[in-house]
């Protein structure tokens, strides 16, 4: 398992942004033309320097969380049209060979900045080489690529998400007064994506205590592959295996909680088995108003967003990136520190699911809706 170097990330003035929908695959954003003016009058203070070139962003999918297309896109797009930056911002769609089609289109175009979230660290990897050896500058968004050798890295500390949930699921299982003998498993991430390591690293460490004095025992470790379907199949394998005598589940995110969820109600035991995600989604922020799922952990999205386009812009300018990468992550594959801004995730519950609709990442109209209308008044969403 590999362990993180993470300092604390100095503030970062984050840019406003104003939130643009998009339908479309491709987002290409390009500056304003500027009509002439006047020189300057002697002794005026000159301008900082103008942003120049372009900024490629590669999205991973659609599927694995609602985010990527959702938050995301829009927030990134709204970010560097704001700057008057042209950028393309693209997705994938969960295919490598897309992954690569896209990433040659954007060096063979000229991108100053690429900007990626990859699929796994291998066609991630072979991007970012390629961007390099074009003297393209490189930035990890969200997922380290191991072994690709990014010139800096914009995530959340993500090994205190998994924390968080392994902290959040013993907690919940206290209140439920299972907190002696409870039987655990753990639905873990894809093992291609560095961030499903990271995670487990965190909900394992926090568990361990109780693992080894015996008042939980891990009875399965299994991938979901963040796949709802996957995840509700290895699940319903593993309570099967263990006599349908499973007292909590340890899932890396909420796409992959509504899998389980689906199997825990098809046995009677939705709101009775206390479940963890990740990603305070729609879909999660309702199982926890209605006690299906216990906690998820929010990853304030607009600050990763800012902290990212913020640095592309400033790569763009020719700054460096020193002021704004002010932590570090250890690339285990090369045995390198790479620069890094890890922002602080939040344990949502119950108590403070109303946070999330506050800060804006989701619509109370759209979490809401129907039966759980009564569960966000309860709740003083309105």
């Amino acid at each position: 398992m590999r362990k993180s170097n993470i300092w604390a990330v100095a503030g970062m003035a984050a840019l406003s942004l104003t939130v643009a929908g998009c339908g479309s695959d491709s987002d290409s954003t390009t500056p304003a033309a500027s009509g002439g003016s006047s020189a300057p009058a002697a002794g005026a203070t000159s301008a900082p320097p103008a942003a120049s070139g372009k900024v490629g962003v590669i999205l991973p999918d659609a599927t694995t969380s609602p985010r990527w297309e959702a938050n995301d896109r829009p927030l990134l797009t709204a970010a560097f049209q704001a700057a008057g930056v042209q950028a393309d911002v693209q997705n994938a769609g969960g295919n490598k060979a897309k992954f690569g089609t896209i990433c040659d289109s954007m060096i063979n175009g000229d991108v100053k900045v690429l900007l990626i979230t990859n699929l796994d660290s291998n066609s991630g990897s072979a991007c970012l080489k390629k961007a390099q050896a074009a003297g393209i500058k490189t930035i990890d968004y969200d997922r380290l690529t191991l072994g690709g050798g990014a010139s800096y890295y914009v995530s959340f500390d993500n090994v205190e998400v998994g924390k968080l949930m392994g902290e959040g699921l013993q907690k919940c299982l206290t209140d439920d007064g299972k907190a002696d003998n409870a039987n655990v498993v753990f639905i873990n991430g894809d093992p291609t994506d560095n961030n499903a390591a990271l995670f487990k690293q965190g909900y394992a460490e926090a568990l361990k205590p109780a693992i080894d004095s015996k008042k939980i025992n891990l009875v399965g470790d299994q991938t979901g592959l963040w796949d709802a379907t996957k995840a509700g199949t290895a699940f319903e394998q593993l309570f099967t295996q263990n006599g349908g005598k499973i007292d909590g589940v340890v899932s890396a995110n909420d796409t992959m909680a509504t899998g389980i969820i689906a199997r825990l109600k098809a046995n009677g035991l939705n709101g009775k088995v206390p479940v963890t995600g990740q990603d305070a989604s729609v879909a999660g922020l309702q199982a926890i108003l209605s006690g299906d799922q216990c906690m998820t952990v929010y990853k304030a999205v607009k600050k990763e967003a800012d902290a990212a386009s913020a640095l592309a812009i400033a790569l763009i300018k020719g700054e460096d990136g020193a002021s704004l990468a002010t932590g570090s992550v250890m690339d285990t594959q090369l045995k390198k520190e790479v620069p890094s801004s890890l922002q602080t995730p939040v344990s949502i519950t119950k108590d403070n699911v109303k946070d999330v609709i506050d800060d804006g990442f989701q619509k109370a109209a759209d979490v809401c809706k129907g039966s759980f209308a009564a569960a966000c008044k309860t709740a003083g969403i309105s």
